[in-house]
């Protein structure tokens, strides 16, 4: 297959505006049904004005696809690689988005939410792995925090085309917000067809030659022997070999501990998903239940906190890399913490002055929300407690800061093959607490383990030479 004849940070860019797309796809298909479903709209009228139950499943339903989708990649997709996942993916939603677009059951609607949740499972867990192994340790995590920002363009745009489909009469108020994401899934699709694959998947699977001309590419060269093409094949080739130590890779082996930690990884990894579910909302008791507003100046001041979040999303592209992940996240933390206790003393108060106190507090909200974690709606909860739910949010993100501190290590800057060093110090925090900034291993520390594989060959071969 053609691949795009650029090298160097231009063909990195080129793969980081595919991962962009996938997950500006991401955004826009998770934020379209949002501004659809729920409202007496051509919608409602052409699926018998779903009850709140039928509704439920419509918008559940999807996420089960993306849960197949993403279970399908856990256990095939290292055979059939990145760059096919991705193309898969995106024809997947394709064919997920022509049958949402064209339903007239509600059975049909809930079969296109399957598949388009099956080819967004494909593309969110692939996408991230794909930008991971073709970028470097010094800007992945700038890149990453774009693929964030992107996220949220997606669903500024479908909220706002939601919006403004919301005052034209017929199907195509909810048809052709539906049908538009066929328009970034196509875009994905052609771009995946002209990258290469992951040098790393390349060189896991015996393609050697290959790997290193797109090594060379990434290099910015034609020289496959040139020296940092050699040191990276290497270092790449010896974290393969340490990650496959004692035989072929078994499930098992990510409940073990050892010097990769893999089951401290699996724990840092659903901590910060159980993090992110809990920091919180603000913006539904405070438009709606608090201020009484209009569901039309409601959906208004909706799309203008979105705005401001997608703003703010764009702060980590500058910090992330200079201060840290740790740093983002407890800053993020500490500010959703103050924020939920004074939007809780304000709306206790019950004025409404102190009402449009706590809708700055809204928008400051997502400020923070947008340097580090990322909100979830808890609609049960609010209807019961209201404010008072605010206290717990509260609590929830006060507790993530020393979480955070003691035991995220910090991995600002480090390569991939240097990650499977972080926990060698071991103990309780993996030698995070204690260890200066939490950086328990220096950027490069694979190439320690290279010159030591290089000294172990030397011998072998000086060995055979004497006939020993």
């Amino acid at each position: 297959m053609w691949i795009l004849p650029v090298r160097g940070k231009w063909l990195v860019w080129a793969i980081t505006a595919c991962c962009c797309q996938g997950f500006l796809l991401l955004g826009y298909d998770q934020g379209v049904m949002s501004g659809i479903i729920g409202a007496d709209n051509q919608f409602g009228k052409d699926f018998g004005h779903p009850d709140p139950t039928l509704q439920g499943t419509i918008v559940a339903i999807y996420d089960i696809g993306c849960a197949v989708g993403s279970l399908f990649v856990f256990f095939f997709g290292e055979s059939i690689g990145r760059k096919r996942m991705i193309m898969a993916g995106a024809s997947t939603m394709l064919v997920g988005t022509a049958i949402l677009t064209s339903s007239t059951t509600v059975a049909q609607l809930l079969v296109g939410r399957i598949v388009t949740g099956i080819g967004n499972g494909f593309n969110s867990s692939s996408v991230p792995v794909y930008q991971s192994e073709t970028c470097g340790g010094a800007i992945r995590g700038t890149l990453v925090c774009l693929n964030s920002t992107v996220t949220i363009i997606g669903l500024v745009i479908a909220y706002w085309l939601d919006y403004g489909m919301s005052f034209v009469d017929g199907p195509a108020q909810w048809r052709l917000p539906v049908g538009f994401q066929a328009v970034f899934a196509l875009c994905l699709l052609l771009q995946g067809m002209v990258l290469p694959d992951s040098p790393r998947w390349l060189l896991a699977h015996g393609r050697p030659e290959e790997a290193c001309r797109i090594l060379a590419q990434l290099a910015g060269t034609e020289d496959v022997n040139e020296p940092e093409v050699v040191m990276k094949r290497k270092e790449i080739e010896v974290s393969l070999e340490q990650e496959s130590a004692g035989g072929p890779f078994r499930y098992a082996e990510l409940f073990q501990g050892g010097p990769l930690g893999n089951f401290r990884r699996i724990c840092l990894c659903v901590a910060v998903n159980v993090m992110q579910q809990f920091t919180g909302y603000l913006a539904p008791v405070v438009y709606q239940n608090t201020m009484g507003m209009s569901r039309n100046l409601s959906l208004i001041l909706g799309g203008a906190t979105a705005c401001t979040y997608m703003v703010a999303s764009f702060i980590p592209l500058w910090t992330v890399d200079r201060y840290g992940r740790r740093f983002l996240l407890m800053t993020s933390a500490t500010g959703l913490s103050v924020c939920f206790i004074l939007a809780s003393i304000l709306l206790s108060v019950g004025t409404k002055s102190a009402a449009y106190g706590a809708t700055a507090m809204v928008f400051i909200f997502q400020i923070f929300l947008g340097i580090g974690y990322l909100p979830i709606m808890t609609p049960p909860a609010i209807a019961i407690i209201s404010w008072r739910v605010f206290i717990i949010f509260a609590v929830f993100n006060a507790c993530w800061v020393p979480l955070v501190y003691a035991f995220f290590p910090e991995t600002k800057g480090l390569e991939l093959e240097d990650v499977d060093h972080i926990f060698e110090k071991g103990g309780v925090t993996g030698g995070v607490w204690g260890a200066k900034g939490g950086r328990t291993v220096q950027p490069r520390a694979i190439r320690e383990d290279v010159e030591v594989r290089e000294v172990e060959v030397r011998e072998d071969r000086g060995k055979e030479g004497k006939g020993e």
